[in-house]
């Protein structure tokens, strides 16, 4: 019984211990490279955003262009078809 009991007082010390070489105030240089961290955060999800609008934008461009190249195709056919018919 006094095995446990030492155990959760050492742990308890260790833990107190840890605290004492703790700040609880950040450095000037600390919060200067927190704040360079933000704005490099925020640059980059707007560039991804705009990445992503763009590549939406392409995405319908193709999608148009399938469009096209499909009608393109029926046309042909159906213009093969009518010189097929004529001879």
């Amino acid at each position: 019984m006094k095995k446990p009991f030492a155990l959760i007082i050492i742990g308890c010390a260790m833990v107190a211990g840890s605290f004492v070489g703790c700040s609880s105030k950040a450095s000037n240089d600390e919060m200067q490279q927190l704040n360079d961290l933000k704005a490099a955060v925020t640059s980059l999800e707007k560039g991804i955003a705009a990445r992503e609008s763009e590549k939406a934008a392409l995405l319908k461009s193709i999608a148009e262009k399938d469009a096209q190249l499909a009608q393109c195709a029926k046309d042909k056919e159906a213009l093969q078809q009518r010189l097929q018919g004529v001879k």
